[in-house]
């Protein structure tokens, strides 16, 4: 009887053992993990490759040496207007570097003849013109410009067998001039030493045509001209 009683406990005992939910820790653990991973990957936002290839992208900005051009012969002086002495004539041929820039209305450029100011109205920008440095204006020259230029002589001796002239021109030495331009045909043909009165020179010039003479006499503060001449073959 005890015997029955023993076996049929170790029976009941075995089947409940059976019954019960299998718990595997490991397992849970490694799935809980899993999906935690996943739910922080899931709320990153990742970046495309759109914006990758677009942070990748370095620009650099280019240079080119900033020149300006004229479309006709424009004076080039000492400073910002008219009451300044004349340094040069720019030439529509011409493309004349940039240094600096004057705020409003003038570059300041470097040319054979040295650093001179030329209004932007007449001027053509080109080039890098953004990284120049501003300057200020000299001072404004003050005194009296040369007055009352008057022509003495004026002789032309033609070869026409050569095409050469011989051209000679005097006249009144001014008492407060820096200088003295001599103009043929419009253009600055030759600058003299203060104090001059004559000009000589040998240009070709055919049988029938003809040449046109001014001179004008400079200081810091301005400028005066003579009467126009013109000398024919």
């Amino acid at each position: 009887m005890n015997f029955l009683r023993r076996a049929l406990l170790i029976g009941v005992i075995f089947l409940s053992a059976c019954n019960l939910p299998a718990v595997n820790g490991a397992g849970a653990i490694s799935t809980s993990a899993a999906l935690t991973v996943s739910a922080e990957l899931s709320a990153v936002p990742q970046a495309s490759a759109t914006a990758q290839a677009t942070s990748a992208i370095t620009i650099t900005p280019t240079y080119a040496e900033p020149l300006i051009s004229v479309e006709g012969v424009t004076n080039c002086r000492t400073g910002p207007g008219t009451n300044y002495e004349r340094v040069t004539q720019i030439s529509p041929n011409e493309q004349v570097k940039v240094i600096g820039a004057y705020i409003p209305g003038y570059w300041i450029v470097s040319t054979s003849a040295g650093v001179c100011w030329i209004s932007q109205e007449f001027a053509t920008p080109s080039g890098s013109m953004s990284a120049l440095p501003t300057v200020t204006a000299p001072a404004t020259p003050t005194g009296n410009a040369p007055e009352g230029l008057s022509l003495q002589k004026w002789y032309i001796s033609c070869n026409y067998s050569t095409n050469q002239a011989n051209v000679t021109i005097s006249w009144t030495d001014e008492d407060n001039e820096t200088g003295y331009r001599v103009i043929r045909n419009g253009t600055d043909a030759i600058e003299l030493a203060q104090n001059a009165t004559q000009f000589a020179e040998t240009i070709t010039l055919l049988g029938g045509q003809s040449v046109g003479y001014e001179v004008e006499a400079y200081n810091g503060v301005g400028s005066t001209k003579s009467r126009a001449i013109v000398l024919y073959c």
